[in-house]
């Protein structure tokens, strides 16, 4: 561990005074590697840069959104001409409009679409919305996927929640997580059974078809197929969490890619450009459903925000004009080779999981980097070395690259990540690596 950046360390003293724990989500609370917090004052492309002067190569974008990089001159623009105009008005707007069609083109199983302000908000909106359009309670999510820290939802969830050991937080109630079945991820066979043991019960189906919230997990395409074909023969909703997927994995989503097409989609991160806000949709017989052509309540006061708005179709719109999936996904076998290559030649057990730019190296005392995909579910990803990946972030800290803060939270890059900048990652990981296992 790195010596406490002085200015960083003032910072989250401060912080801790004002707020539970110094930081505003527990993510960012480096509880999972030790340590104290870096502050950041700015971002430009694919760097941060910190209050005490320092400046990182960033593999979290945010954790996500900024697949443009920081500060991209489009989306800026875009937010600067928004602003000039009002920052909210309780009211209808054509960009709303507008940001709406963009994401319907984009998204094969979006008819109609409602903005909300977060993630977390859509994932809750689109449980209820399938809770009222089946008229069931039971929803089934799979352990190690986050959909936000809604109370139905916060059970058995990865992310910090996994990192910190808390599982099911204080506060649910256990009527709320009684509605929850929790399965393991890419269990086929458990899913089967408990579709033919309760399939008349289940609501929906809530998952994410690329898990990025317990490390990457890419599903098989038999799990794939299962929840889809099992949601359709027992009458239950396929919800698909593309928070973290949508217009990263492709610009139709993770969907798109493995040609699976859920009910309802609940989107973030890279739909805002940045900025807070979030969306679900999805076929337009269940959306008709919603306040106020419907009776299911769902509302929000800064809902469509016309700075996120703006930011978000500005980011869409570059993504369709300028694609950049090709070049994501040629940086990123180049980093996960990279990475698998590092491992081996420093003796470190581990596998590197990937889809397109989304990737999680895996610290798993019984793999080794050969290709073989060891880490399907909570389960096996939980077995993974922490301690190890806490020296493998404070190596990567000390070369300036800013990796997740966490085993089990994926990585992120962008557009303005180039090959000389993956290269420069893998030669620290090379290095760092094999400090680890000298002094293991």
């Amino acid at each position: 561990m790195t010596a406490p950046r002085k200015l960083s360390h003032g910072a989250f003293e401060r912080a801790q005074k004002l707020i539970p724990g110094g930081v505003n989500s527990p993510a960012r609370a480096f509880g999972a590697v030790g340590g104290e917090p870096i502050f950041f004052k700015e971002g430009s492309g694919p760097y941060l840069t910190d209050i005490d002067g320092e400046t990182y190569l960033d593999y979290i974008g945010s954790w996500g959104p900024m697949i443009l990089g920081h500060r991209h001159p489009r989306v800026v623009k875009a937010i600067e001409e928004a602003l000039s105009r009002g920052t909210s008005y309780g009211a209808p707007t054509e960009a709303e409009s507008g940001l709406a069609e963009q994401i319907i083109a984009a998204v094969p199983s979006i008819e109609k679409v409602r903005m909300v302000s977060s993630g977390t908000e859509a994932a809750m909106s689109a449980v209820r919305l399938a809770r009222g359009a089946t008229d069931r309670e039971v929803i089934i999510k799979f352990a190690g996927n986050y959909h936000g820290h809604a109370d139905s939802l916060l059970v058995a969830a990865g992310s910090a929640a996994a990192t910190l050991g808390v599982p099911n937080s204080p506060g649910v109630t256990t009527g709320t997580a009684k509605d929850t079945l929790v399965l393991e991820y890419n269990d086929t066979e458990s899913l089967i059974e408990t579709f033919n043991t309760r399939g008349d019960t289940i609501a929906a189906l809530l998952m994410e078809p690329v898990v990025g919230n317990m490390g990457l997990v890419e599903p098989s395409r038999e799990f794939l197929q299962a929840a889809r074909s099992l949601t359709e023969k027992h009458g239950s909703v396929l919800v698909f969490d593309e928070v973290m997927t949508g217009f990263r994995l492709a610009f139709g989503g993770a969907q798109e890619l493995y040609g699976v097409t859920p009910d309802i989609t609940t989107l973030g991160k890279i739909v805002g450009g940045g900025l807070p806000l979030g969306a679900y949709g999805g076929r337009a017989d269940i959306m008709d459903q919603v306040l106020p052509t419907g009776k299911v309540f769902q509302a929000g006061t800064l809902s469509g925000n016309p700075l996120a708005v703006a930011a978000g179709s500005a980011t869409l719109a570059e993504l369709k004009e300028q694609p950049p999936y090709e070049t994501l996904d040629r940086h990123g076998q180049l980093l996960e080779q990279g990475f698998l290559d590092a491992a081996r030649e420093g003796g470190i057990p581990c596998e590197v999981a990937r889809v397109g730019s989304m990737m999680t190296m895996f610290f798993q005392k019984d793999s080794f980097p050969n290709g073989t995909r060891h880490v399907t579910g909570w389960q096996t990803a939980s077995k993974s070395n922490t301690e190890q990946y806490a020296q493998f972030f404070w190596g990567m800290i000390a070369k300036g690259i800013y990796l997740p803060c966490s085993q089990f939270e994926a990585l992120f890059f962008s557009i303005t990540h180039t090959e000389e900048h993956i290269q420069k990652t893998i030669a620290a990981a090379k290095v760092v690596l094999a400090e680890i296992n000298s002094t293991s």
